[in-house]
């Protein structure tokens, strides 16, 4: 169909824009423009200076920035300018350092100084770490296993060896006596294991082990006769220096024919010693007796003052002694 001449054809793309309405600005825009204003200001301080003197330089100013922005093709409008050099006296757009003693400005200074000082400070934090592991493993640590025997043994363990050895010295002992005071014994290590005195519990201990060794063991008593020996000897007691003491120096001989220490307690200390030769008192006439059988070859025939048999704790003895004896008189 031809078209009329008269009428006018509008295509799409220019109806569009016909009907199309200016898009206002948006804020972002107006604060870009507002701040490229105050940027241009600040390229020439003196300017700004002595034109924002008086209200009539203020507008001198502004025109003279709109003539600037219009050599560049842009329109900026009255207010926008307005509020640039308006911004640019509040100081609005000028970067404002935060309080430098405030904790959250040094908090960031100290985190944006990390590379400077993190090394050391993890130097530090691993010399500690590796304080911490060697006093745990090689002090802690022990004290602590060691804490745990101790407690076991107290809990578990001389009780359990305790009562052994009082059963032990029961089927031994051919005296009940000798039974019923190691039980007295036995009552005083299982009182010491339960309060936690392991020093005194094992003390204790250790003597039902002597007593049930002594009972097991079987030896003769022989009155030492080795050249280089004494046989026999006497002395003035401090308690008494108007008296003697006489001894007779002798040994227990085990069945294999050696010499088998025994705990003899010193009368002149009132310590109790481990000893395999020790001094037994007697009277004098005993003492004169042995002499005289060692003066008449060297050799004390008679040499065997005593025997020990087994379920036993005192040797019998073939001379008379007086109970006492020292185990120390050189």
């Amino acid at each position: 169909m031809a078209s009329d001449p008269g009428s006018k054809h509008i295509d799409d793309d220019s109806a569009s824009q016909a009907g199309a309405t200016p898009a206002s600005k948006s804020p972002l825009d107006d604060i870009m423009i507002a701040m490229d204003v105050v940027d241009t200001l600040r390229h020439d301080r003196n300017l700004v200076e002595r034109e924002l003197n008086d209200e009539a330089r203020r507008k001198d100013l502004i025109d003279r920035l709109r003539k600037i922005y219009r050599g560049q093709g842009i329109e900026v409008p009255d207010r926008i300018l307005e509020e640039g050099v308006q911004a640019l006296e509040d100081d609005r757009f000028t970067y404002q350092p935060p309080d430098q003693n405030t904790l959250s400005t040094r908090l960031a200074k100290l985190y944006v100084s990390r590379g400077r000082w993190g090394r050391y400070v993890l130097g530090l934090v691993a010399g500690i770490a590796a304080f911490l592991l060697v006093n745990y493993f090689f002090f802690e640590r022990p004290q602590q296993l060691r804490a745990q025997a101790e407690q076991h043994e107290l809990s578990e363990l001389i009780p359990q060896r305790v009562n052994k050895l009082v059963a032990d010295i029961r089927s031994e002992a051919s005296d009940n006596l000798v039974a019923a005071r190691a039980e007295g014994i036995a009552k005083s290590a299982l009182n010491a294991a339960s309060s936690g005195n392991l020093a005194a519990a094992r003390r204790t201990e250790k003597r039902l082990q002597d007593t049930l060794e002594q009972l097991r063991a079987t030896y003769e008593i022989q009155i030492v006769n080795r050249e280089g020996e004494v046989s026999g000897l006497w002395r003035v007691p401090k308690a008494n220096p108007d008296t003697y003491n006489f001894y007779l120096v002798v040994e227990a001989i085990g069945d294999d024919g050696k010499p088998l220490a025994q705990v003899i307690e010193n009368e002149e200390t009132g310590k109790r010693e481990r000893v395999k030769t020790w001094a037994v008192r007697v009277d004098r006439p005993v003492l004169v007796s042995v002499k005289e059988d060692k003066d008449d070859d060297g050799i004390i025939q008679n040499n065997i003052v005593g025997r020990k048999v087994r379920g036993e704790l005192e040797p019998q003895w073939t001379i008379d002694v007086l109970g006492g004896a020292i185990t120390r008189w050189k």
